[in-house]
């Protein structure tokens, strides 16, 4: 685990709108208002950080994009554990 890693993540625009397309999906009105707020806490969530690490060891150019490394499953179970409140 590397705060590099959970940082690079929370920078990540296509995984960002990977996570908002998720909180919408579990009726977020304010989808892209819930990645703003919530990104430090999805980046750091432990199921979403060790694989985009270990993607990004792996020479993965897209690891936020790729739902082979992160899979909707996992997104959704991650803004599940952290729900975003306005």
């Amino acid at each position: 685990m590397s705060y590099t890693t959970i940082a690079d993540c929370a920078a990540d625009a296509t995984f960002g709108r990977r996570v908002a397309a998720a909180y919408a999906k579990e009726g977020t009105d304010a989808a892209d208002a819930a990645w703003q707020t919530m990104h430090w806490a999805i980046a750091a969530d432990p199921s979403i950080e060790p694989p985009y690490e270990s993607a990004i060891i792996s020479g993965n150019p897209d690891p936020g994009g790729d739902p082979s490394v992160i899979t909707d499953g996992m997104l959704t179970a991650a803004v599940q554990a952290h729900p975003y409140t306005p």
